[in-house]
């Protein structure tokens, strides 16, 4: 079947095959948030985005091979809220950006710089540091050499805008630039988005509407 990135909250997984990487994109919790399980091709090798909400619903996308690193994309609460669990039942390694850790109330043994590298079997995501939703928000690229790139956004970019910086001028400036400078001047218009709500969109469908977000300043 082919993929839309169409979930819904107590739906089943909507799964991505590329050529190296399996990609299953599950809903969960009262915010409809998406969290993503990554296992490499060649080795099984698994990684969670985000331990969102609902840790038997993540548990059971994980199965039995479990997963070696789970990646929290910032600090809101929506977007740990099974982390303590699905790491007790897991043991996995907690990755999260270096000025969000203090905020995750799990320990993050990975502290995640702006152009470090996380890997998942053979399989290398590239961290960007987002500033303005959160202080350490961080988007993971994936660069299939197979295809396009892949982001993983959190809640930094969306179909139709950046994320919420609370009418924040300032903050609202830093996450647009961000994105615009670490993103769209980076990746083309084919590069896939999995945003940390709602459905996918691509860096081309949302480019030409960047100086209407910019005048709106939302």
């Amino acid at each position: 079947m082919t993929y839309t990135g169409e979930v819904k909250v107590g739906g089943p997984a909507d799964v991505h095959e590329l050529a190296d990487l399996m990609i299953s994109k599950v809903a969960v919790g009262s915010m409809n948030n998406n969290a993503y399980l990554l296992r490499c091709r060649a080795t099984d090798e698994q990684l969670l985005i985000d331990a969102a909400a609902e840790a038997g619903t993540l548990l059971s996308l994980i199965g039995d091979d479990g997963i070696a690193s789970v990646v929290t994309t910032h600090r809101h609460g929506d977007h740990w809220g099974a982390l303590a669990e699905v790491v007790a039942a897991t043991g996995a390694r907690t990755l999260a950006g270096a000025d969000d850790a203090e905020g995750i109330p799990v320990t993050t043994d990975v502290l995640v710089a702006d152009g470090d590298t996380i890997t998942v079997g053979r399989v290398t995501l590239t961290a960007r540091h987002l500033v303005g939703h959160t202080p350490g928000s961080i988007a993971l690229i994936y660069d299939d050499p197979h295809g396009h790139p892949h982001v993983f956004t959190g809640d930094c970019l969306f179909p139709g805008g950046v994320g919420n910086t609370q009418g924040d001028a300032e903050a609202f400036t830093s996450l647009l630039d961000d994105v615009q400078h670490k993103l769209f001047e980076q990746l083309p218009d084919e590069t896939w988005v999995y945003p940390g709500h709602g459905n996918d969109t691509t860096l081309g469908a949302e480019r030409p509407h960047l100086a209407e977000w910019r005048e709106r300043g939302w």
